[in-house]
């Protein structure tokens, strides 16, 4: 009898919500907004790291967003929410001088700066608490570093982790690193060789940081190598941009895996690649190097080659091996001090998932996952394990960008609620076919 007391004393220390979220980075700090008006909904975010961060190691001075401000936490689903941009533009008394500045693109760092705001703000959103392990008898066991939380639902959104590809990752370090390092780690280079990998806009932004140093600052040698054909723009366009609507994630989801793979690679610039203004910087700045300045060999641009091989060390420096993808022939050797990484990044590891990880259905490299971004698995039907930023081969390449965070949060939101709340007008395009018979 005692230790029935006991065990239901320790149970009643363990608080108990209808969600908890794994994670608070921006797609689960979206949800955590959308909740926040939401009482009867009790949830608890938590998040590992000690505050909000938002790619803060290449917040590189210029970089801008590449989508609309509207694209924010809530807006999209919710306009009169008060973890909007325009609400922190307003909290902060700058509202005109926002309207004033009239950004052709709005600075990253200040989108940065509003989510931190936004997590701030919100008493639901606990940092510095790692969840260890996830457990189910009947409820969800939610095991942190600072205790057991029990909850009816919960909500992964650890976002992504650094990819590099297999012949770097045991090398490393101070001259070797992901650009997600490179606020970090990319100081002291004058008069050093530098090389950056990969062709998309956050290696364009540390290329262009690189040749736009002071003259003392500046790197002997700055080299940019891209897999891709050429240093391509983003496609921004409105057709395209249909893309990254509610309606098509809906369509591109019930489409078969192949045909799913292949229009995520031949649409990827739609999403991955660099903007206008970034080009035209990198080539004014390449235009005065070459031709004002006379730094005839400061940069040089490597465009359609695969890094094949890195062989060297941090202290006598690093040869690359450069395939041509036309010219197969010969391979091209690449002297350098310092490696940039700019090759993206993958979904996080869900380990914690481990205890239930064998009730959860696959596909492929993911969780399968319905309509509703919930885990397709053996438990109840009341019981959800939400997904979100990892989902991009069911949900394509909208799934990491910021475009649907709200219309995904708030599709979650309608789960647990048992509402259906969306509103939208569909597409200008029809995407599917209509199998209408006439008579």
């Amino acid at each position: 009898m005692i230790l029935d007391v006991e065990a239901k004393s320790r149970d009643e220390d363990v608080k108990h919500f209808r969600c908890v979220g794994i994670g608070a980075g921006p797609a689960n700090l979206s949800l955590a907004s959308l909740l926040h008006q939401r009482p009867e909904i009790t949830n608890c975010f938590v998040e590992r790291r000690p505050a909000f961060e938002w790619h803060d190691g290449q917040q590189m001075p210029g970089a801008t967003l590449q989508v609309s401000t509207m694209k924010d936490l809530v807006t999209l689903s919710d306009p009169t929410n008060a973890f909007s941009f325009l609400s922190y533009l307003h909290a902060h008394g700058r509202l005109y001088h926002f309207i004033n500045a009239q950004f052709d693109a709005v600075p990253r760092q200040e989108f940065r700066n509003y989510m931190s705001w936004a997590s701030q703000r919100n008493s639901n959103v606990v940092f510095g608490q790692e969840v260890l392990a996830v457990d189910f008898d009947g409820d969800f066991v939610v095991r942190t570093t600072r205790g057991t939380m029990r909850a009816e639902n919960i909500a992964v959104g650890v976002g992504t982790e650094r990819w590099v590809p297999h012949h770097a990752r045991d090398a490393l370090g101070a001259t070797q690193f992901h650009v997600a390092d490179f606020m970090h780690r990319a100081v002291d280079l004058a008069g050093k060789r530098v090389v950056v990998v990969g062709g998309g806009q956050s290696g364009a932004e540390a290329f262009l940081d690189l040749i736009s140093r002071p003259r003392a600052g500046l790197p002997r040698r700055v080299a940019w190598v891209s897999r891709r054909p050429n240093f391509l723009p983003i496609d921004d366009s409105p057709f395209t941009n249909d893309y990254y609507m509610p309606c098509f994630s809906d369509y591109f989801a019930k489409l078969h895996r192949g045909t799913r793979e292949r229009f995520t690679r031949q649409h990827v610039l739609t999403s991955d690649g660099i903007s206008e203004q970034t080009l035209r910087e990198i080539y004014q700045r390449a235009y005065i190097h070459r031709f004002v300045d006379n730094a005839v060999d400061l940069f040089a641009l490597y465009p359609n080659r695969e890094v094949l091989q890195v062989t060297g060390g941090q202290e006598q420096g690093w040869k690359l091996t450069l395939a041509h993808n036309d010219l197969k022939d010969v391979d091209e050797q690449l002297d350098v001090d310092v490696i940039v990484w700019a090759t993206g990044f993958r979904p996080a590891r869900m380990d914690f998932l481990a205890p239930i990880a064998h009730r959860l259905e696959r596909e492929g490299d993911e969780f399968r996952i319905d309509d509703n971004f919930a885990v397709t698995w053996d438990g109840p039907a009341d019981r959800n394990i939400f997904v979100q930023n990892a989902a991009r081969q069911q949900r394509g390449l909208a799934d990491p960008n910021l475009s649907l965070l709200a219309w995904r949060s708030q599709r979650i939101v309608d789960r647990i609620s048992g509402v259906r709340s969306e509103n939208h007008i569909s597409s200008f395009i029809e995407w599917a076919t209509k199998h209408e018979v006439t008579s």
